[in-house]
């Protein structure tokens, strides 16, 4: 099994000032992992940053896993679309000279102004140009279970289907499925047949006081990140899940949880991850 560790889930060290790229590399290295995930929003420099980061990333006996971008195809405005789509394009791009063949990406934000129908139709409009520059570069988007428009294993799967195109693939988030309602291990039956990369992640019902992103879920049950292993996510039933379909890609880290990271939740989570990847 391929453990990644995504920068994500260092994040609040790099808002805080004590993580740059370059240092969340070394951070990764540190804790010995195979490869890293890194996402287009911590990049400043991408033209400069690039060599760099391919250099320190091989040095440490690394691999970039995938590169992730937060494209949003919800948009009113055709150039606002345009561009989107024109981000997704410089991402294929990126994750080539990174040296990973696989791309995170997003379907779209919901927004009171949008209906589920005309949503659908744009995010269908941009992962088909998108896929279609994917696949004749050889790259994957990896497209996430994540929000309102693709949340759902029925939803990410119709949008896959819709689309057409074998670019198109799924990230499952392990945690992702809870905050819409649905049981995260039935959701990767659902999808194992699709998947090019997991996202490890775990989430547990939230305090009053807890300093982490919180979800509500349909059933209006508060749900927060937290280390992998310590929530309501069931990780063996889907190490099984996945063992059963096959797959052999990499699980990526995304810890989300509002403990301290870099001391606390990344390296406990990390450890989880290795027991349960064995």
């Amino acid at each position: 099994m391929k453990l990644s560790l995504s920068m994500y889930s260092c994040v609040r060290a790099v808002q805080a000032g004590q993580l740059d790229l370059m240092g969340f590399v070394d951070y990764a290295a540190a804790q010995g992992v195979a490869g890293v995930e890194l996402l287009d929003i911590f990049w400043t420099d991408a033209e400069r940053e690039i060599p760099q980061v391919k250099e320190r990333i091989a040095a440490a006996g690394m691999e970039v896993a995938v590169f992730s971008i937060s494209n949003n195809f919800i948009q009113p405005a055709e150039s606002d679309r345009a561009r989107e789509l024109a981000d997704l394009k410089r991402g294929v791009d990126i994750a080539l000279e990174l040296g990973t063949s696989i791309l995170r990406v997003f379907s779209g934000s919901a927004r009171d102004d949008v209906t589920q129908e005309q949503g659908w139709a744009w995010i269908l409009e941009g992962l088909s140009a998108g896929a279609a520059y994917a696949e004749a570069r050889g790259v994957t988007l990896a497209l996430e279970n994540h929000g309102q428009f693709a949340g759902r294993s029925d939803q990410v799967r119709g949008i896959i289907d819709a689309v057409g195109s074998p670019a198109l693939r799924v990230n499952l988030d392990t945690g992702n499925f809870l905050p819409v309602g649905q049981n995260p291990a039935e959701a990767a039956a659902d999808l194992a047949d699709l998947v090019a990369l997991v996202h490890l992640k775990d989430m547990r019902p939230a305090k009053g006081d807890d300093a982490g992103h919180v979800f509500a879920a349909p059933d209006g049950q508060l749900l927060t990140g937290c280390v992998i292993g310590d929530g309501l996510v069931e990780l063996a039933a889907i190490r099984a899940v996945m063992d059963g379909a096959g797959y052999a890609g990499w699980w990526s880290l995304e810890y989300e949880g509002g403990e301290e990271a870099l001391s606390h939740g990344v390296p406990r989570s990390l450890a989880a991850a290795r027991r349960l990847l064995g």
